[in-house]
């Protein structure tokens, strides 16, 4: 008869930051990746952010697969990233919140926590990753920045109360095919429902994301959501 077994195992995993200038942080921003794509490239898109007052900090998911699997294929080579699948997914929620926390853990003995605002934004599938983690894990986040991605269906703000105060900013481009008006909508309600401070913010593109959206979240941020 076939059993299913779980064993946790150590694992090396890879991240990448912009570092602030010689005046230290002030923030510290962690930066959670969409789907198939990789820390270092993603958190290039950050650079814009980089005014020597901020720590940004993009962690890369676990689970790196080839983007095509014939190698034949124009592009063959090429690695991304995912933070989960269906297959096993409370394992790999559950590792990949252990992660985050262990990261910030190590962030944070460099850099004072008590110091700095603390902002967790994640973009497309990554956006489910940091919610989860805010909900989940023992990292004390300041903000949520929730771009191009939904909330996790299964989030129950009744049993979280930590995310009853933390604010949310929800990011999304009108030609979005993944994160739509609906999707938006729905979202918003469920904050609001939850009594989860928020703030939507809309921009004229599609899913990916835009210096000057990138600009305006980093000085809505500052002002907290509403």
């Amino acid at each position: 008869m076939l059993h299913e077994h779980h064993l946790t195992v150590e694992r090396t995993a890879r991240y990448f930051t912009i570092e602030p200038g010689d005046g230290g942080a002030r923030e510290v921003w962690f930066c959670c990746h969409g789907y198939s794509q990789l820390a270092e490239r993603f958190l290039r898109q950050f650079e814009v952010l980089d005014d020597g007052s901020r720590l940004l900090v993009a962690p890369e998911a676990l689970s790196r697969f080839y983007l095509h699997e014939d190698p034949h294929l124009s592009g063959a080579g090429r690695t991304g990233a995912s933070w989960m699948t269906r297959e096993d997914r409370l394992s790999e929620i559950a590792d990949y919140v252990a992660y985050l926390d262990a990261l910030a853990r190590h962030v944070f003995r460099r850099v004072e926590r008590a110091g700095v605002t603390f902002r967790a934004l994640g973009f497309s599938q990554g956006a489910a990753t940091a919610t989860r983690w805010a909900a989940q894990g023992t990292t004390r986040v300041d903000q949520l920045i929730l771009w191009g991605g939904y909330l996790p269906p299964e989030l129950d703000f009744a049993a979280t109360p930590s995310l009853g105060r933390l604010p949310v900013l929800l990011v999304w481009g009108e030609s979005d095919q993944y994160y739509d008006r609906a999707r938006v909508a729905e979202d918003e309600a469920r904050l609001q429902r939850g009594r989860v401070p928020c703030r939507v913010v809309t921009y004229a593109s599609g899913h990916h994301l835009a210096r000057e959206v990138l600009l305006q979240v980093a000085g809505l941020a500052e002002g907290g959501a509403a």
